[in-house]
């Protein structure tokens, strides 16, 4: 992945933002996503300083990046605010090198934890999963209305209800689209007793992913309001859902049911093979439902964190509800908004 010679078995440690070729060697993996890409990497880095800190052996890539906060402590994460990142390109003794090579890196850094978000089955049996999730994808591949025809019933006849009752859609990339966007993400995630992102984190997003061409954005309008809205990313040939909101006063206009099918039609015909639904909590059956009725194949999504203060692995709770939830669901949008600009960070 780097263009000077190395050992073969030696480990390097690399930045892959300051490989400009970095996304071109990227996309002619089979393993690749669009978190691994150098557009996400902004994002990240220029959000809140996060140092990409990639490990190499041969052609194999043991993704890291690292995350510094006064609040819960410096620790690597592959990679942080993603829902899965798979490693590239490695086998069993790569793997061994490479995340030996972190730990000793870590330690030196004075990290708190590793934790990886994909490569699961590097580990042997006795090491547990820190956290598991759903994680769901749609074969893009078939013509469209088959695609239509493998959703369940109750999705064909949600969209065909948004589309009688006068809903549309458009596929923007605009930054006051965004705002649109943002403004239904912040009652959603106040529905959810959730703070939202800080709109400067969607800033970047536009910065370095929809204004390149690189994502876009479905948004459900009825008798002009926005109702709902979506946000995508895609590169070579692989699509990812990565943001969903909506007003849920007009949820019975089924506008989000739409928006994702005009969404993925869209995907199809510029040149999408796979769209990612994103992770989904084990305990939340009606967002699962909701990406099986879509005709999406499931998998399960383990991550697993690896203390470096003891030496161990551990476990970890969902975090997804909990006492949390009432208090910022009470919360006025302008102290939620708040609450995420300065909690955000934190939770990578």
């Amino acid at each position: 992945m780097v263009t000077e010679k190395i050992a073969p078995d030696a480990v390097r440690r690399f930045n892959p933002l300051e490989n400009s070729n970095w996304d071109a060697l990227l996309i002619s993996r089979p393993d690749f996503s669009f978190f691994h890409s150098a557009a996400w990497l902004k994002v990240l880095t220029d959000g809140y300083g996060f140092v990409p800190q990639f490990f190499l052996v041969g052609d194999a890539v043991l993704p890291l990046i690292e995350v510094d906060s006064w609040l819960t402590g410096r620790k690597g994460i592959a990679l942080p605010f993603t829902d899965e990142c798979a490693l590239l390109g490695v086998g069993a003794d790569s793997f061994e090198k490479m995340f030996s090579a972190a730990v000793a890196f870590g330690k030196s850094r004075g990290w708190k934890s590793i934790e990886l978000r994909g490569g699961r089955k590097m580990f042997g049996e006795e090491v547990p999963t820190s956290a598991a999730y759903y994680g769901h994808e749609l074969e893009l591949t078939i013509g469209e209305n088959l695609l239509f025809e493998k959703m369940d019933g109750s999705v064909r006849r949600a969209v065909r209800k948004a589309e009688k009752d006068g809903v549309s859609v458009e596929i923007l990339q605009s930054l006051d689209a965004l705002k649109i966007f943002y403004d239904l993400q912040c009652l959603t995630r106040k529905r959810h007793g959730l703070p939202p992102q800080p709109w400067g984190f969607f800033m970047n997003i536009h910065r370095h992913i929809l204004s390149q061409n690189l994502g876009m954005i479905a948004v459900a309008n009825h008798a002009g309001k926005p109702i709902a809205a979506s946000i995508y990313f895609f590169l070579g040939g692989r699509a990812i859902y990565k943001y969903g909101a909506s007003d849920f006063a007009w949820q019975h206009l089924r506008g989000s049911n739409l928006a994702m099918w005009v969404a993925i039609k869209w995907l199809k015909a510029n040149g999408a093979k796979t769209l990612d639904l994103g992770k989904t909590s084990l305990a939340n059956e009606g967002l699962r439902r909701f990406k099986l009725n879509l005709g999406a194949r499931e998998r399960r999504v383990e991550y697993v964190k690896f203390d470096l203060r003891h030496d161990q692995f551990v476990v970890e709770a969902d975090g997804v509800s909990g006492w949390h939830n009432k208090v910022f669901g009470m919360m006025p949008l302008w102290v939620s908004r708040l609450a995420g600009s300065l909690l955000y960070k934190h939770w990578a």
